[in-house]
């Protein structure tokens, strides 16, 4: 199944990225549903020991990347969050509901972040 070409673009731009970063890959999964979705997973465990596990939803609609859902998880090697960026429903009163960033103290408003970025934030609190 032939992959449209911004969906495509978007994937090789991930794998790039995921392969400059001192990381060593325990999952790596593109499950392909049509030819303008794919859900992505990954797992990703740092030199140091942290692990950014992140999860979406990716569709082309009107010739534009849209994401259905997404949540990207950052944690230390003792298993205690760094952050993490997420989209579930349950925090009403933030302005960028239901978007938002989970820090080490708190739930803070926050539009969802492109994956590239988060992965070099993640690079960057190693």
């Amino acid at each position: 199944m032939k992959l449209h070409n911004k969906l495509s673009a978007y994937l090789d731009q991930v794998e790039q990225v995921v392969t400059e970063l001192p990381v060593y890959v325990e999952k790596y999964t593109e499950e392909v549903l049509t030819p303008d979705r794919v859900n992505l997973r990954l797992r990703l465990r740092f030199d140091n020991g942290n692990l950014l596990e992140f999860n979406e939803a990716v569709v082309v609609e009107n010739d534009e990347l849209m994401t259905l859902g997404y949540r990207y998880h950052y944690q230390n090697s003792m298993n205690q969050l760094i952050f993490r960026y997420d989209d579930t429903p349950h925090f009403p009163e933030l302005s960028t509901f239901p978007h938002h960033k989970h820090t080490t103290s708190d739930v803070v408003e926050h539009c969802k972040p492109q994956l590239i970025d988060v992965l070099q934030e993640a690079n960057g609190i190693r």
